[in-house]
């Protein structure tokens, strides 16, 4: 058996290292003399990702409220502590998902036009970090839906537990 958040952070890893092997595929092809060219295309999607981001994770914080009123309100089932854990875990997810988002809409804004009298260098440094600030934002996302879906199946368990409890002692429960 998986250890508990195995595929949250397997989520992670895996979008960080697809996040890594793309950084790797655009430095073998562009040169930092092209870093500019780079950050102008990156920004429009990395804007829309963002924006996004911030959307979903604030959504998603907002429905573990409800979650949470709505399991205090229904006195019939009895869900342990391991919900309570798994919607802790998607707080913390979807809340570093938002703070990830909202610092890449900061980076997003700058006008990076007006700043052609900057040395070349520097815009390699800024494309690496709104690429990875990007990657970070996917793969915190991606960590919340896993989370999520772990949620999700273990709220649908309690519903079935209560609505079949004859089901459950069949099979051992």
């Amino acid at each position: 058996m998986m250890p508990s958040g195995f595929w949250n952070y397997f989520a992670f890893a895996f979008f960080v290292a697809l996040g890594a092997g793309a950084w790797f595929a655009v430095g073998a092809i562009y040169s930092s003399a092209q870093a500019y060219q780079l950050i102008e295309a990156l920004t429009e999607s990395g804007l829309y990702l963002a924006s996004t981001g911030a959307g979903a994770s604030a959504t998603i914080l907002a429905l573990m409220l409800t979650l949470l009123g709505m399991i205090n309100r229904v006195d019939a089932i009895d869900f342990d502590d391991g919900l309570s854990v798994l919607v802790k875990r998607i707080s913390k997810f979807a809340t570093l998902a938002l703070m990830l988002s909202l610092l890449l809409l900061l980076l997003m804004v700058f006008p990076i036009g007006e700043y052609k009298e900057i040395p070349q260098k520097w815009f390699g440094w800024l494309f690496n970090i709104m690429f990875t600030m990007t990657v970070l934002v996917l793969a915190s996302l991606a960590m919340t839906v896993t989370s999520l879906y772990q949620t999700i199946m273990t709220v649908i368990s309690g519903f079935r537990s209560v609505a079949n409890p004859e089901e459950e002692v069949e099979n051992g429960g």
